[in-house]
């Protein structure tokens, strides 16, 4: 999330007229990065798109000279309307920023990402006419997967999601790089103590579910029509001993491989497709 500390060097060969608030290249110089006030890194073409459509608090947004196509047109028509600062740069300056990453040749700033408490998930219902559908992450480290299951989770009628604060992946630009713009949509709480919480959330009338190798439930067969938080382990070590305690039902995914487990991302989509196709065919 780092940003380059010095103001690039510019040529004026190949200078262009600049579209209407678009600043030369010249102006070139990401947001200051201090402590927990650090701006946020996005990139992508998709990524950046859809936080302007969500209304994210852009700072700037960086387009390569030569980006052009149908979604950057859109994103200086959208910058513009929102008096987004959005500016050129050259492929050498924006990997300066994004460094062995594919950019797209468009890169943003955000504020500060803003974590929802639980509370405020609660009182804030994504699908008020729908049981309570929380999804909890038990300290993923990749942030590929922790990005995945926010793009998952958006689509998948899940009203927030809980991770904890320490020995987990945050919020990072590679986990807003593969969420392809989720986070502007699904409310993300960090919690202190993730067994603590889950106890507050059993106070709110969620049942607990586990995804767990040794469980005895299969998942299309627990009773996913009542308010509950699905708990995902972690890469490798799956669910923590105490949080795996807390669990009213422990489910399973049924393979016929030997393979030990599915990639946590892959078992967690199954999983909450499942509630989403279960609680929509009782609809009908």
């Amino acid at each position: 999330m780092s940003a380059a500390g010095k103001k690039p060097h510019h040529t004026q060969r190949g200078k262009k007229k600049k579209a209407a608030g678009e600043r030369s290249s010249d102006s070139f110089s990401p947001p200051a990065q201090k402590g927990d006030n650090r701006a946020e890194l996005l990139f992508g073409r998709q990524t950046v798109l859809e936080a302007l459509k969500a209304g994210l608090p852009l700072l700037s947004i960086y387009l390569q000279e030569s980006a052009s196509g149908e979604i950057i047109k859109e994103i200086r028509a959208r910058a513009k309307e929102a008096n987004i600062p959005f500016h050129t740069a050259g492929k050498e300056e924006l990997e300066k920023t994004v460094p062995a990453q594919k950019h797209q040749g468009v890169m943003a700033f955000a504020a500060p990402f803003r974590y929802s408490t639980v509370a405020e998930i609660l009182d804030n219902k994504r699908f008020p006419e729908e049981p309570f559908f929380l999804l909890v992450l038990d300290h993923l480290q990749d942030p590929h997967n922790v990005g995945s299951l926010l793009r998952t989770a958006s689509l998948s009628g899940v009203d927030g999601v809980v991770i904890p604060k320490d020995r987990a992946c945050g919020i990072t630009p590679a986990a807003y790089k593969a969420s392809a713009g989720a986070l502007a949509y699904i409310p993300v709480a960090q919690v202190v103590n993730l067994a603590r919480e889950i106890d507050n959330m059993k106070e709110q009338g969620l049942w607990i579910m586990g995804a767990d190798a040794e469980g005895t439930t299969p998942f299309y067969e627990a009773p996913l029509e009542v308010p509950l938080a699905l708990v995902l382990g972690s890469e490798g070590k799956g669910l923590s001993r105490l949080v795996k305690e807390k669990c009213d039902f422990l489910l399973q995914i049924p393979t016929r491989s030997t393979i030990s487990s599915l990639n946590v991302a892959v078992a967690g989509g199954l999983i909450t497709y499942e509630v989403y196709r279960h609680r929509l065919n009782i609809k009908r």
